[in-house]
């Protein structure tokens, strides 16, 4: 039980900077997406790879100056027993016209955002 939602912990979105105390504001819009991402998987956790990122946090790992990571609309997740690209696809289908989707097959992560418009890419050199 979260103290966010059913699935979700606040301490889940941490920057794991380990030296800022910042757990940032989640995006209830992000949090409603996962919990629905958990349904549609048919029960299976969602991991929060980086979720609220610091500035200086979010430039030490080469996030993009404007990344939704700062601004708590975004999280890198892991849905184990579930590869990227078949987390992506539901995303994909249950937001075909909206949100930041990109798949990280490489790393075995997908980043969702809840900006208010469409963005997607695959790879390693765009970091939001």
């Amino acid at each position: 039980m979260g103290d966010l939602s059913a699935h979700f912990s606040r301490s889940e979105f941490m920057c794991r900077c380990g030296k800022c105390d910042s757990l940032g504001d989640v995006n209830p819009e992000l949090i409603a997406v996962l919990e629905r991402l958990r349904s549609i998987t048919l029960g299976k956790p969602v991991h929060i790879n980086s979720g609220h990122r610091c500035v200086t946090y979010n430039k030490k790992v080469g996030g993009s100056p404007n990344s939704q990571h700062i601004l708590g609309n975004a999280a890198d997740i892991v849905v184990r027993g579930v590869y990227p690209t078949e987390v992506a696809s539901i995303l994909n289908m249950l937001y075909p016209a909206t949100y930041g989707i990109g798949i990280y097959e490489g790393k075995g992560f997908v980043h969702i955002d809840v900006r208010d418009k469409k963005a997607r890419w695959d790879g390693v050199d765009v970091r939001n």
